[in-house]
């Protein structure tokens, strides 16, 4: 194993970016990110704790679901989940975050780095509203880099066409949970039952 070390070495083999590419930062958001936001149904929040412990998180709600307040600052909100908390419980230790936008059948990805805090209410908050959830509590960043992604991983991946997606050969979920947590007190069968009848219906419930 050759490993890297230096970024100088690291530069060398993956040579300079291009100017279009270097280019491309922007700290305020303009109204075609704007309209990406509005129409993005699911994103990924990365976080990290002040020991660099990592954590990536999806989160999914209809189209727009991230709110523009203004032009430095978005807020994502509260669904109800596991309550592990754990990239809530990495923003009070350390504010940096990463969020991915991905809108179905677009290769192209949006990113926003900033700065994170969790509010547990405020005005917008009624603006927030699905199904009767209203967020009890929501992450607001102040944006400090904006730059759209090309789509060469979506053309790689073929993410986006389902006439070239491999048959996965994968148990069910409910057999996974059964395999990968084995204390789970349910049967396999009682699982397969939840998930396929029950699971959405509390979706937003707490």
């Amino acid at each position: 194993m050759s490993e890297i070390t230096d970024p100088a070495e690291l530069r060398e083999l993956l040579g300079e970016p291009n100017p279009r590419a270097v280019a491309k930062e922007r700290v305020a958001l303009h109204e075609r990110d704007k309209q990406w936001i509005a129409n993005t149904p699911f994103v990924v929040l990365s976080t990290s704790d002040a020991e660099g412990n990592c954590d990536a998180s999806p989160k999914g709600d209809p189209a727009g679901f991230v709110k523009v307040l203004d032009d430095h600052t978005i807020v994502i909100p509260e669904r109800p989940g596991n309550r592990r908390a754990d990239g809530y419980l990495n923003i009070l230790s350390n504010p940096h975050v990463g969020v991915l936008f991905l809108i179905p059948t677009r290769g192209e990805t949006l990113r926003v780095n900033g700065r994170a805090r969790l509010v547990r209410d405020a005005p917008y908050f009624d603006d927030m509203v699905v199904k009767g959830h209203r967020p009890i509590l929501a992450i607001e960043i102040d944006i400090e880099q904006i730059f759209f992604h090309c789509a060469k991983a979506m053309l790689r991946s073929n993410l986006w066409k389902p006439e070239k997606w491999a048959e996965v050969d994968m148990p069910s979920h409910a057999t996974m949970v059964k395999e990968l947590q084995p204390a789970t007190p349910e049967t396999v069968e009682q699982l397969e039952d939840y998930y396929a009848n029950h699971y959405e219906e509390l979706l937003y419930k707490s």
